[in-house]
């Protein structure tokens, strides 16, 4: 071994990532020799640098070393050895010493033209730091704006990346279409549907589909692998000019990061022969935002008419453009096939009427039509690039292209629909077929000057979007026997064109006092070639083909007063209008597009405290009007529209963190939402009837515990998790109410050197709980028997306890670890 003819010991620390607030003081070098390279390894012909990330904990020790960019694996190696010998003294805030992590190039020049040099000894090298603070979210535009880190939490057991929304306070997620369809989402005191009131993106892509054949808005986040969400933006309520269309009741979006580096190959297996794998890669010498995952699912599932399969891949790279710019290319395919159980009626279940074995819980999780289920296709590229500009601005740009494509069927009446059937026949089923296909290209793009203004660096941003989409969406009635198609509910081709911008700007005239204030504008234009017209009208035969063309455009103001109590103590209020687009299926000719307006307002308080014991509370009061909602309508299978609804509501939340060991969040919601009574006044939000089918009460609880162990001599990495939800009952149609739910999940892992083993626990107690739950009439005996007209109780089975076992290999490949 030899030391390298010429180092230059020029290190750039650069403070990335620390828990708190400033001010930081940056590690200092107390013992850094320098790399040596093997003496079979010639000198650099050119200047080479490696990019090393170190992680530097309390004591001063390199804990880990990345490599961020290479340089060969020569001179890779030779740094990170030389970086795992180095000796700091820990960065700190205030006098309290942290973990950090910090960007190190190394940089090898080549020896002098003409002069041998001989190996000298490493010399101790200069250090220059730059502390760019803490990795925090931008503050909150109001209390009901979450940033979440997915962090420890990761280990709590969830289905899928839809149950990460339940780290919101007031979130609860229902799905009586299988492993594969869209969740329903209630949140904040909305039934939000699978998407109509709630507007979701993934990495500032929009997932929700316009004028979807399941209902407008239709949403499907299955698709996105769980260990690549590195954290969720919530934000309840339209107070920030940034949300779009279908921010109702709020938007929430995925944000997409792999911290681990190297390969994780995970494999499961468990309860009805559910099997599951996934394949993760960060390369050593990139950032989080490069990774590639693979994900694997298929099983019997709970009960008949349960079983899925399905398969995803996700893949980003962040590439360095000059000194100031970085651009991110993503990209996902998906494709997934899944069967339903359906709805099933509480007489049925009770009388043992179901073509299931006779016993309670075969009874319980049995089906009626085989028939009902679905597929999809979900494709997307995406290009972002973020640009600093002179004097602190910053410029971001962004591209996307979707491709997707969903056909569901389902039935929720059985034999009561088909009141005309052909002369002879008998009723042919209530089966409905929704077909969906289209494309939707888009821009964004945000602005922020590099200002200052009353004591406010960059106070101002500015915004634009542009969407098209172009979709085929279509919905017919099937034949119970055999599934063939016997009518046609809608068939329309929907292109429809959404253009907006928005600007914010965020003052502080006090040193108390912070005013947040924006507005945002929307336009929307709509044609829609209608492939289902009558063949006759009064005037004779006719085409069954109909083209129209609609207009939309509609302004939402948002604003937010922000006091600082105390240094740890702020007190938020919020308010803003927002609006969901219309269904292109239902404009006329020449229409000025109506639209659904929202208002809502917020007020509460929020507390934080940092350091090694981190703890964050929060707690607000809200109210909030829409000029038009939907409620579920089992005659068409999707929400319909019924008028004017108003919620009123309470949170509270809190998560406290303890070093890497501790992660703790609970909260509690409660919403009351109603319709109001015809001419009453808008400010009385009490009065009415309850809206039904969403919870008044929900809470829930996220736990992890990390520790350290040793087994004979070898040290052991383990957790323990727990999850826990509590759903209050929920009103039905007729003044009834269901039960309520209690939930619990568990889940352990153990760790010893690559080998990890798991097993989770859903539905601990093994509790018969039903996942969604209506009151209507319908008619599941046959064709021939005769239909009741008394509403009676329909529900979808919850799934019973599910044992889930885990093994998973992490191969660091180029890491290398004291």
């Amino acid at each position: 071994m030899r030391s390298s003819p010429v180092w230059i010991p020029t290190l750039v620390l650069c403070v990335l990532s620390a828990t708190g607030e400033l001010p930081v003081t940056p590690p200092v070098p107390l013992d850094a020799p320098g790399p040596v390279l093997p003496t079979e390894v010639p000198p650099p012909e050119v200047p080479a640098t490696v990019l090393l990330r170190l992680t530097i904990d309390r004591a001063g020790e390199v804990s880990q070393v990345e490599v961020r960019q290479s340089a060969g694996v020569a001179f890779d190696r030779a740094a990170m050895g030389a970086a795992l010998r180095w000796r700091f003294q820990p960065a700190r805030r205030g006098e309290e010493a942290i973990d950090v992590r910090v960007d190190v190039p190394v940089t090898f020049e080549p020896p002098v033209h003409g002069h041998h040099i001989e190996p000298v000894a490493p010399q101790p090298p200069s250090f220059s730091t730059t502390v760019r603070g803490a990795s925090q979210a931008p503050p909150p535009v109001a209390v009901g704006d979450f940033h979440i880190p997915v962090g420890q939490l990761a280990d709590v057991p969830r289905r899928s990346a839809s149950d990460l929304m339940l780290l919101a306070p007031g979130v609860m997620l229902a799905n009586h279409g299988g492993e594969g369809h869209a969740e329903s989402i209630y949140i904040r005191g909305f039934d939000a549907g699978e998407g109509k009131d709630v507007e979701l993106r993934l990495n500032g892509v929009p997932l929700n589909e316009v004028s979807h054949a399941h209902g407008h808005g239709y949403a499907d986040t299955y698709f996105i692998i769980p260990e690549l969400v590195e954290s969720l933006r919530v934000t309840e309520g339209p107070y920030d000019p940034v949300q779009g269309d279908f921010g109702v009741a709020g938007t929430v979006e995925y944000q997409l990061g792999l911290a681990r580096r190297g390969l994780t190959a995970s494999l499961s297996t468990g309860s009805y022969a559910a099997r599951r794998l996934s394949l993760l890669w960060g390369p050593p010498e990139a950032s989080e935002a490069t990774f590639v995952g693979l994900l694997l699912r298929q099983g019997h599932g709970f009960g008949p008419n349960r079983s899925y399969a399905n398969a995803g891949i996700m893949a980003q790279v962040e590439l360095r453009v000059g000194d100031e710019s970085r651009l991110r290319l993503f990209g996902t395919s998906y494709g997934s096939r899944f069967a339903s159980p359906g709805v099933v009626r509480e007489t049925d279940v009770v009388d043992s009427r179901m073509p299931c074995a006779p016993d309670s819980d075969s009874q319980f999780f049995c089906s009626y039509d085989p028939n009902q289920g679905g597929a999809g296709q979900r494709h997307i590229l995406s290009a972002e690039l973020q640009s600093r500009l002179k004097r602190g601005g910053r410029f971001v740009q962004q591209g996307y292209v979707i491709l997707r494509q969903t056909r569901i069927r389902d039935n929720f009446t059985g034999f009561l629909l088909d009141t005309t059937p052909p002369d002879g026949e008998r009723q042919r089923g209530d089966n409905t077929e929704g077909y969906y296909r289209g494309s939707t290209m888009g821009l964004r793009g945000r602005y922020t000057p590099g200002l200052t203004l009353l004591g406010q660096p960059q106070p101002l941003e500015l915004g634009y979007v542009a969407r098209y989409d172009d979709v085929r969406t279509r919905s017919r009635r099937l034949r119970a026997s055999g599934g063939v198609p016997y009518a046609t509910v809608f068939d329309n081709q929907v292109r429809t064109t959404n253009l907006g911008a928005y600007a914010s700007l965020r003052v502080a005239p006090l040193s108390w006092l912070t005013l947040r204030g924006g507005m945002r504008l929307d336009t929307f234009l709509f044609g829609v070639d209608d492939h289902n017209r009558p063949t006759e009208d009064r005037d004779g035969p006719r085409l069954p083909d109909e083209s129209l063309e609609a207009y939309g455009f509609f302004a939402s103001p948002r604003a937010s007063a922000e006091i600082r109590l105390t240094p740890r103590l702020t007190w938020l209020t919020s308010a803003g209008l927002g609006a969901r687009s219309s269904d292109a299926a239902a404009l006329s000719d020449a229409e000025l597009a109506p639209y659904a307006r929202v208002a809502s307002g917020e007020t509460g308080l929020g507390w934080r405290l940092d350091g090694p014991l981190a703890l964050e509370a929060r707690g607000a009061f809200f109210a909030t009007r829409v000029s038009q909602d939907f409620v579920f309508d089992e005659t068409v299978g999707r929400n319909q529209p019924v008028g004017a609804s108003q919620r009123l509501g309470a949170f509270v939340s809190a998560r406290g963190t303890l070093q890497d060991r501790v992660d703790i969040q609970a909260s509690l919601a409660w919403a009351r939402a109603t319709l109001p009574v015809p001419g009453a006044s808008a400010w009385k939000l009490w009065d009415g009837t309850v809206m039904p089918y969403i919870p008044e009460l929900l809470g829930r609880v996220d736990a992890s515990l990390r520790g350290t162990t040793r087994v004979a001599g070898q040290q052991v990495d383990w957790n323990v998790a727990l999850g826990h939800s509590a759903i209050g009952p929920r009103p039905l149609p007729l003044d009834r109410y269901s039960a309520p739910i209690f939930l619990f999940d568990v889940g352990t892992r153990a760790r010893w050197k690559a080998v990890e083993v798991g097993l989770s626990v859903e539905n601990l107690l093994d509790t018969r709980w039903r996942e969604s739950e209506f009151n209507y009439v319908s008619n599941f005996r046959g064709p021939d028997a005769p239909p009741s007209l008394m509403a009676t109780r329909h529900f979808t089975a919850g799934a019973s306890r599910t044992f889930m076992g885990t093994l998973t290999l992490h191969l660091d490949l180029q890491e290398v670890s004291p």
